[in-house]
């Protein structure tokens, strides 16, 4: 007879824990890209000017992106169980509020207070369930199904639109998240404790602002410039605002006595490589599947609930991913797991560049994608471990609002980067322009492997040295 290892083994509290959290992770990353498909419907429906539909996406992104580590931060302050309560509370009400819209400006009203109440929700959920799970292996696997759940979302929320789309209406890509925000908010006051104490200093107010206003300047910048061009002589300017902003912050970090993020974590090479690898695989594989959109409506003329379908072998891909990174990290740590998951990301992705322009070619999304996305997950679960991991319980909002802001800020602006790597090669509808941004993504994907292969000077995750964790003071 064999017996389970306590170490791996989730207790019936855990169970539910971990499925509470992680239903509300798949609805915050179907969020993100449910709607993409249905832009042209929903444009048509409200009466948005073509040149503003992109706002659609933008406007939940930049709030999202922009005030996610503020919100994480104010975690740590009002407890993370009542922050998950009041974004999940207010989720809901945006996903009515949009569903019902009639205006554009009602509609992007709900975007922002979606954007919003994710920033709240998304740190908050993940601070929950690192502290819920011990570091070392169970928090490890849990992480792994919390990646799954990200990526087969964003996936999910493609298929979901155009099958919303075609056979209901895009006001369902809303209000499909009212009934789910309704029931989280009632079985997590009976599920969730927040184990970690509160913090009780001083908010660093000034850092707050230069940080919250430079990671929204940041992605505007970065949409601006993949709608109008590189030489958008407003996307210019907003790059040395950007710059001038996060500088002040660093030095208003230094100061303050109880900073928002205190420099001596940023040092850490896991949590500095960590999230540069998160950042990359979020960034690159969420401009993939727009600029595979692309190729099969445009170029293919598929329609939303076939494309939708097609992509859907990624979601496969990602939950074998899930499941096997966390074993991959135990056997090879967590350098060699970023740098390999890279490296597959990186090969799948270039293949895609000898797309053609007939149907036939579909058979190579879907297993370029599936392959690929084996190798994008287990980046994630990475990426994760490495970012939490060898600190204290009351340091996890901050290290978990540092990660979900990688998320945000790389989702965000994956896509205007691309989108205007594109334009610059030809057009958003050419064949040889798509063929020149995928190249693009596979080689950042290939040189940020190399990168962490040569610079991530770490290999067992779960047991950081002495020398790397951080006093509970900081």
């Amino acid at each position: 007879m064999t017996t389970t290892h306590p170490s791996t083994a989730m207790s019936r509290r855990q169970l539910l824990v971990l499925g509470l959290l992680l239903a509300s992770q798949f609805m915050l990353a179907v969020d993100f890209s449910i709607l993409n498909v249905a832009l042209p419907t929903v444009g048509a429906g409200l009466g948005f000017a073509e040149a503003d539909l992109q706002w659609i996406a933008t406007a939940f992104g930049l709030c999202a992106a922009g005030f996610t580590l503020l919100f994480g931060r104010f975690g740590d302050y009002i407890g993370r169980r009542r922050m998950f309560l009041i974004g999940m509370a207010a989720l809901g009400i945006a996903s009515l509020v949009g569903g019902l819209a009639t205006s554009p400006a009602v509609l992007l009203t709900a975007r922002v207070a979606q954007g919003l109440a994710t920033a709240a929700v998304t740190p908050a959920g993940l601070s929950l369930l690192t502290t819920s799970f011990p570091e070392g292996p169970l928090r490890a696997k849990a992480l792994g199904l919390n990646s799954v759940m990200m990526s087969t979302g964003f996936t999910a929320g493609a298929i979901l639109g155009g099958v919303l789309t075609d056979l209901l209406s895009w006001r369902w890509a809303f209000l499909v998240n009212v009934p789910v925000a309704a029931l989280v908010v009632v079985l997590a006051p009976m599920l969730l404790t927040d184990s970690a104490d509160r913090e009780h200093s001083r908010l660093d107010v000034l850092g707050s602002v230069l940080v919250t206003t430079g990671l929204l300047s940041l992605v505007y910048g970065v949409t601006r410039a993949g709608e109008y061009g590189p030489t958008d002589p407003w996307a210019g300017a907003t790059v040395l605002l950007v710059i001038a902003l996060l500088a002040g912050f660093w030095q208003a970090e230094r100061r303050h006595s109880h900073p928002l993020v205190p420099t001596a974590i940023l040092r850490r090479r896991t949590i500095g490589w960590g999230n540069a690898a998160g950042f990359v695989t979020f960034a690159m594989e969420s401009s993939l599947v727009f600029l595979l959109t692309l190729y099969l409506q445009h170029v293919l003329g598929l329609n939303p609930l076939q494309t939708g379908l097609t992509l859907g072998a990624m979601g496969l891909g990602a939950i074998i991913g899930g499941s096997v990174g966390p074993r991959v990290i135990a056997t090879v740590g967590v350098r060699r797991s970023l740098a390999g998951g890279l490296l597959v990301q990186a090969v799948f992705t270039a293949l895609l560049v000898a797309l053609g322009p007939a149907t036939g070619w579909i058979w190579l999304i879907v297993v370029a994608t599936f392959l690929g996305a084996i190798g994008h997950v287990c980046v994630i679960v990475g990426f994760m471990v490495a970012a939490t991991s060898g600190l204290p319980d009351h340091e996890q909002g901050l290290a978990t609002g540092l990660a979900t802001m990688t998320q945000q800020v790389g989702v965000a602006m994956g896509v205007p980067v691309m989108s205007a790597v594109a334009t610059m090669a030809g057009s958003l509808e050419s064949l040889n322009a798509l063929r020149v941004a995928i190249a693009v993504d596979a080689t950042v994907v290939a040189v940020a492997a190399l990168l962490v292969a040569t610079q991530l000077r770490t290999e067992r995750p779960a047991a950081a040295s002495q020398e790397e964790r951080l006093p509970a003071s900081v």
